[in-house]
This record gives C-alpha cells, sequence and structure tokens, in this order.
C-alpha cells in the first residue's frame, strides 16, 4: 500500500462515521489522484477549474466517475461553463449574483440540477471571498438561492486560517457553525442545509469538534508539494 493511500486511511478511519472526507488535490498529479481513488476516496476537491480540474478530469479517464467532484476554490464568472461538467457540487457560492450566474448556465452543462455550499468568510478577512458572518448577510443569499430553478442549497463552508495554531481557527469554525443553524430557518423545502464543510489539513480536527460533518484535506494525505 502506498503512503498517499495509508495516510487517507488512517485519517478517514480517525473521523467520525458522519464526517465525509475529501481529498484536496490542488497542484497533484493525476497518479497521485489515482492512488487516492483506488484507497477509498469518495470525494475530490479541485481549487481550480481550468487548465488544472480539466486536465486531471480528462486524463484520469473511467476512474473519475468513481468520485464526486468539490469545487473548493474560488469560481471565476469565465470558469463557470467549464466548471459545471466537472464538479458535481460547488462549495464557493459568495453572492446571490455569482449564484445567478451559475444558475443560468446549468442547462447548457446538461444537467437539471447543481448542489451547492455558501461560502462564508468567517474571519471577515480582505483577501478571502465569503459571505459576512452574519444571520442577515445568510438570509439575503439563502433566499436568493432558494428563488432560482437549477440550484439546490445543500449547506455551508469556510476556510478558516491556513496556518498557526489550530485553536485559533476554533472561532471561525463556532461562528459558522452557528449560522449552519440558524440558517436551517431559512431553506424552503425538504431536507434543509445538511453539509458544513470546515476545515483543512492543519485545523480539521478541531472543525469537527466544532460540528462540521465534511473536512478538506490535502498535505496531511498526499504530503508536502
Amino acid at each position: 500500500m502506498s503512503e498517499i493511500a495509508e495516510r487517507f486511511i488512517e485519517i478517514r478511519e480517525s473521523l467520525p462515521d458522519d464526517v465525509r472526507l475529501v481529498a484536496a488535490t490542488k497542484s497533484r498529479s493525476v497518479d497521485e489522484i489515482k492512488e487516492v481513488i483506488e484507497a477509498g476516496a469518495d470525494y475530490i476537491g479541485e481549487n481550480y477549474t481550468h487548465p488544472e480540474a480539466t486536465k486531471k478530469f480528462e486524463k484520469l479517464g473511467e476512474i473519475r466517475k468513481e468520485v464526486n467532484w468539490e469545487m473548493i476554490g474560488h469560481l471565476q464568472k469565465n470558469d463557470i461553463n467549464k466548471a459545471l461538467p466537472i464538479f458535481d457540487r460547488i462549495q464557493t457560492v459568495e453572492s446571490v449574483s455569482k449564484a445567478k450566474h451559475v444558475d443560468k448556465r446549468v442547462e447548457k452543462a446538461g444537467k437539471s440540477m447543481v448542489p451547492v455550499l455558501i461560502e462564508v468568510n468567517s474571519g471577515r478577512e480582505e483577501n478571502k471571498y465569503g459571505i459576512e458572518p452574519t444571520e442577515s448577510a445568510l438570509e439575503r443569499i439563502v433566499r436568493g438561492i432558494g428563488q432560482l430553478d437549477h440550484l439546490r442549497l445543500e449547506g455551508l463552508m469556510t476556510m478558516g486560517p491556513y496556518r498557526g495554531d489550530p485553536e485559533d481557527a476554533r472561532p471561525y469554525f463556532s461562528v459558522t457553525r452557528e449560522l449552519f443553524e440558524a440558517g436551517q430557518d431559512y431553506v424552503e423545502g425538504d431536507g434543509g442545509m445538511e453539509v458544513l464543510s470546515m476545515g483543512m489539513t492543519n485545523s480539521y480536527r478541531v472543525a469537527v469538534e466544532e460540528g462540521a460533518n465534511m473536512v478538506r484535506v490535502g498535505t496531511g494525505i498526499f504530503g508536502p508539494r
């Protein structure tokens, strides 16, 4: 068994049964992605649509169909048409405007519905995308997405700090979980919001403690770039 497979299995087995593990494959090779899929990965997360995800998707062939593809980086407006045929879910919708742009292109991509998560800028950082971590901001975007025909809102995601003491990320995860819970009141229809995507290699354990049921791990699985 490869080191990648061993690390993936070790992390997955350390997580509670209801927490899903996304293998974050930014800058990783096609062979490395194959290894993690063969080890049992269910979710592959990519940050950039074109050319990175596009090329990997093509080169992986049939094995790419064994996993769900998650867009976990910022989605540029001019990449929407390329992203929709690849990704099974977009985790980084940060505005009603972006949601509308995606919604208009869903049918052209041969789909009828695309699951999305709302990105929350939990640290109010100027260099990051996402809605403000307030109930009023959340309600506006939830109700806006609810008016669209081809998007299904499934939950929230946040980044949190990239480095440093994992405990420093706890307040960001806590406020996002509180929004996640409050947002259930704004979601119309069945199911409500079910996915809370928080935490990366450095912080996923704290994220799980704060209620994350999906974590995104790259370096912890694949090793340093």
